[in-house]
């Protein structure tokens, strides 16, 4: 009977890319692995199956120029690329080993191949439990049982790991080899960074031998533990039960601070170890993750850029036309005076517009020109509500990060050291308190926003307005979040007050990077004296998309179907919440809407919760920024799949074990807005 070793390697491993041929000793991992497994004496042939991916023609190269066969199939049906490279062999045995264990010890296969033959079962194993060393996993099963397996076996999983299949003893008989102390929480794998440090170590100590055995490598652990610490944080195995968006997600964490450029978009704000995490398309009001999974977005739907939906027909048009006719020029894209004349048309009080490219930009933007026409440094800005980019350190609750320590620069009162003395901040609805900062500080500029989780009270806004004039005091609203969401424009429309500067964003341009500042010509015309200028505030993309984005949200008038189909959300979870005699608090705009339960395990209901609606299909949080593709059908069905969960929360404040139903970490709190 023929014994074929299949080798299961590629290169475009999620967490630590071209693993297999990064260079240990001088050699390639995967030269290492065939040297040492090719010592087998119950072994007849290795063939090393790879995908059809061309980022793997290094590795076939290098394989075959080694004397290997290399056997190319699927990529993401790794069961079948098996079975098809054990067809092609002529395989009688399978002996399954994957290409991340340098170490795979040619004695310990001879024995599992040996009692795989003694024992006469269709599938032998030392993972089964595992008890030897991650990195040393054994596999042995015949021919007719993988090909068995090929055509019958159905889940994604089994498709992607090969022998879960086979794992299943109502089908097949099984044996196993234990190991006399269980070690199995050693870690000689290859999966991250950190795992090819150690084994770069291991190899560095015996060198120039490469043959050392497995109990070598043990006793090099006992007597020297050190060299094998950097990877011992890492859990055997948890590859095979992460996503690729899970596996890209922690492999950016060694290389993006945070993970990514928003804080609100890590995974760890939803769903640690479990939250998709990335995606490979969107579309109305749907995402597929990297594994081509579908999800209906109930949350925040790109921070709230896309308020038409995910790749709205009609911006996305006038956008590819306009790459057709070129993004960048010599020359300016006449689409900013055509953008900046429509957004005045709307907005009679300003007289002047700049643009720029995210919400961070535009208010640093508006606080240079607003420090430069008032001429003074002192800003009041409105607490509350709002992150103001410019100054986002100060929104962290209590001074923290989201790990609980205190933030470098910042003093106990949440003001940076370098802005301290000039920043005031003040809270929504809390005139009095503005007043007095106004009356002992020589305050140059006051920013806020509109209105946020809740609405102004007793002619708040008025009063505001009243005083930025009484002291010549230019006024700023934020509008990146809330404009045209409830309007055809800024909020403040909605209540009569006009400001001295306005800034706009997200909505703006349908999910394309386009942010306006808005202000009065005497105020604008200060830009002048200061340096505001940036290469790619003049790329043509974003005005573009914000053009076309105004003339389809004027045609549909979007601000009211979404702030409609807000409202009956909101009103959703109140009816479910009473429903169920729980207790919640709803707050935000109709179109950025949000609850919270109003209990110590909050936190813990809202991850249970995204848990639960992800097995669903949803992405959901406790907030919804409501798009023109959440239609009554998405919503009824949204509010009928979470009815039960809120039945689920009410057992746990009865009693029920809420820790026994996670199943990972609880979401991170975020922000709180100063208070």
């Amino acid at each position: 009977m023929k014994v074929v070793a299949i080798v299961q390697a590629r290169m475009g491993s999620t967490r630590l890319p071209n693993k297999v041929m990064k260079v240990i000793g001088g050699k390639p991992m995967i030269e290492l692995l065939l040297s040492r497994l090719a010592k087998s004496t119950q072994i007849d042939q290795i063939v090393v199956a790879t995908s059809l991916d061309p980022r793997n023609q290094p590795l076939i190269e290098h394989v075959e120029k080694l004397g290997y066969q290399c056997f190319v199939g699927s990529e993401n049906d790794v069961l079948e690329r098996y079975f098809q490279a054990a067809k092609f062999s002529k395989a009688d045995i399978v002996v399954r080993v994957t290409g991340d264990c340098p170490v795979i010890d040619p004695v310990l296969v001879d024995d599992i191949v040996s009692q795989f033959k003694s024992e006469n079962v269709d599938y032998f194993s030392n993972v089964a439990p595992a008890t030897y060393p991650d990195g040393l996993d054994t596999e042995v099963f015949t021919f007719k049982s993988l090909e068995q397996a090929a055509q019958a076996a159905k889940s994604p999983y089994e498709r992607e790991h090969v022998t879960p299949y086979l794992l299943d003893a109502n089908n097949f008989r099984q044996g196993r080899k234990i190991n006399d102390v269980d070690l199995s929480q050693l870690r000689w794998t290859v999966d991250e960074a950190a795992d090819f440090e150690v084994m770069t170590k291991v190899f560095d100590h015996f060198s120039p031998e490469i043959y050392f055995s497995w109990k070598d490598v043990y006793d090099l652990q006992l007597q020297n533990p050190q060299l094998f610490i950097s990877n011992q944080h890492l859990i055997r195995n948890e590859g095979a039960n992460m996503g690729t968006g899970q596996k890209l997600w922690k492999r950016a964490k060694q290389v993006i601070p945070g993970g990514n450029m928003l804080l609100s978009k890590r995974a760890e704000m939803f769903l640690p170890d479990q939250w998709p995490a990335y995606f490979s398309k969107a579309k109305g009001c749907k995402v597929w993750d990297m594994d081509g999974v579908e999800y209906t977005d109930m949350c925040i739907m790109g921070i709230g850029t896309n308020t038409l939906g995910y790749g709205n027909p009609e911006v996305d048009e006038a956008v590819h036309q306009t790459v057709q006719a070129g993004n960048m020029s010599t020359l300016n894209c006449p689409e900013e005076v055509y953008l900046a004349e429509r957004l005045i048309e709307l907005h009679p009080w300003a007289d002047m517009a700049r643009f720029a490219r995210s919400g961070g930009e535009a208010n640093a933007i508006a606080i240079r020109i607003a420090r430069a026409a008032s001429g003074k440094d002192k800003v009041a800005i409105c607490g509350y509500h709002g992150w103001h980019d410019w100054y986002l350190s100060a929104n962290l609750g209590d001074d923290k990060n989201l790990a609980g320590h205190l933030l470098p620069g910042l003093e106990p009162n949440g003001v940076p050291q370098n802005l301290r003395g000039t920043v005031f901040p003040f809270t929504y609805n809390n005139y009095q308190e503005l007043e007095n900062i106004v009356n002992q500080q020589d305050i140059g500029v006051i920013k806020m926003e509109v209105q946020r989780s809740q609405p102004p009270e007793n002619n708040f806004l008025h009063k505001v307005r009243k005083l930025a004039t009484q002291k010549n005091i230019v006024l700023i609203f934020d509008e990146c979040t809330s404009g045209f969401r409830q309007t055809f424009g800024g909020l403040h429309k909605m209540y009569g007050v006009e400001p001295d500067m306005a800034m706009f964003g997200k909505a703006l341009g349908n999910g394309y990077a386009i942010t306006a500042i808005l202000g009065k010509r005497a105020i604008m015309e200060a830009a002048q004296s200061t340096f505001i200028s940036s290469t790619f505030w003049t790329e043509r993309i974003g005005p573009s998309a914000g053009l076309k984005t105004l003339e389809v949200m004027e045609k549909m008038r979007s601000w009211e179907v979404i702030s409609a189909m807000g409202i009956i959300i909101s009103d959703g979870w109140q009816s479910l919440a009473d429903k169920h005699e729980l207790k919640i608090s709803r707050w935000g705009l109709p179109a950025l809407t949000g609850y919270s339960f109003e209990h110590p395990d909050a936190l813990k209901y809202k991850t249970l919760l995204t848990q639960e609606m992800l097995a669903k299909g949803w992405l959901t949080g406790n907030s919804v920024y409501v798009c023109t593709e959440h239609t009554r059908d998405v919503v009824s069905r949204y509010l009928n799949d979470i009815d039960p969960l809120f039945k689920l929360v009410k057992e746990c404040q009865n009693g029920r074990d809420i820790d026994g139903l996670l199943k990972g970490p609880v979401c991170h709190g975020g922000f709180k807005r100063l208070n």
